[in-house]
């Protein structure tokens, strides 16, 4: 008999997740139903689904309490197919040896195209073009403050998986990389092509500073004034990370004494923005509704991702998307 599985998932996402082909490939696989679970009718579900051994998850998958646990006695896996899965594990389900599987690196490719479609435009300064030709019809081709993408300087904040397809990226540019990430040796950063430097640093001397770092307890509210102030004129700061990161005020403090600098950013905090916030204001501010990640057709890939790791998960092969409870407090 095939292993009885579960969709979970806000139904809303699911469409977008799981091709037609995909369920089909799945359903050859495991016992599983086309149709999504709640989180609601899952925790309210008693004994229905305790033959369950994996659940097929995204955007909308419950938190694995010891109460929902009791309720999924031969639970084995999670597939989720969304990055992080921080908001599903907890010490009881490392306790049971639950086994969880993001579809992360998948989620990771967008946002590094994203990233690296905005460093370029940065290096041209293509913002301040855009805004006077909108606003003044201002047709200025000249920038004495354009960096260009010639023997430059991109720093990127974090070595993960979106910042190191980031790095693969600048490879095509004629652009010194530096990176900030304390948990990368000198010998991986060569192999990325990149050069390891402090975080003052990567401020200082980046004439783009790409964010890339995870939202953790240690890193929220990371960068402030004395970083955004340290900038190069002409610079741009680009968060397609979390908005937690950044003392937003500071920045925002910085940006409107130096008009020379740019911010942009993919993610806020709050997300959206307040009514009134000053992000709205600025001129030197681009915001965009945190769209860098998989959004519409990219986010097949990850529900693609999701049934070959049942796949692999059913034949013995290692998980590439596993997730161990050591990583989660470096990972977002």
């Amino acid at each position: 008999m095939k292993p009885r599985f579960l969709f979970v998932l806000d139904a809303v996402h699911f469409e977008s997740l799981f091709s037609d082909s995909a369920v089909a490939r799945l359903q050859r696989l495991v016992e599983i139903d086309a149709a999504p679970v709640s989180a609601a009718e899952l925790q309210a579900a008693g004994a229905r689904y305790a033959t369950v051994e994996g659940i097929v998850s995204s955007w909308g998958m419950p938190e694995l309490t010891p109460e929902l646990l009791k309720s999924l006695p031969r639970l084995r896996a999670v597939f989720h197919a969304a990055g992080t899965v921080k908001t599903i594990a907890t010490p009881a389900s490392w306790e049971r040896g639950i086994r969880i599987s993001s579809a992360a690196a998948e989620n990771a490719k967008p946002t590094a195209e994203f990233a690296f479609a905005e460093i370029i435009l940065s290096l041209k300064r293509a913002w301040s073009r855009m805004f006077d030709l909108r606003e003044n019809q201002a047709y200025q081709q000249n920038d004495p403050l354009m960096p260009g993408c010639y023997g430059t300087t991109v720093a990127l904040l974090s070595l993960g998986k979106i910042g190191r397809l980031v790095a693969q990226r600048l490879a095509s540019l004629d652009v010194k990389v530096l990176a900030y990430d304390p948990l990368v040796s000198p010998a991986e950063a060569t192999a990325l092509g990149v050069t390891l430097c402090s975080l003052d640093e990567a401020f200082a001397q980046g004439d783009v500073v790409s964010c890339h770092s995870p939202l953790t307890p240690e890193t929220s509210g990371l960068l402030g004034r004395q970083h955004f102030a340290a900038m190069k004129r002409g610079a741009t700061f680009i968060n397609t990370a979390r908005g937690g990161l950044v003392r937003e005020n500071e920045m925002v403090q910085v940006l409107r004494e130096r008009p020379d600098l740019f911010a942009v950013l993919d993610v806020s905090d709050p997300e959206p923005p307040a009514a009134n916030s000053p992000l709205f204001g600025l001129k030197n501010i681009v915001l965009t509704p945190h769209i860098a990640g998989s959004m519409g057709p990219e986010c097949r890939r990850l529900g693609a991702m999701t049934v070959d790791e049942v796949e692999r998960y059913l034949s013995g092969q290692p998980l590439l998307g596993e997730v161990h409870q050591r990583q989660l407090a470096v990972i977002a």
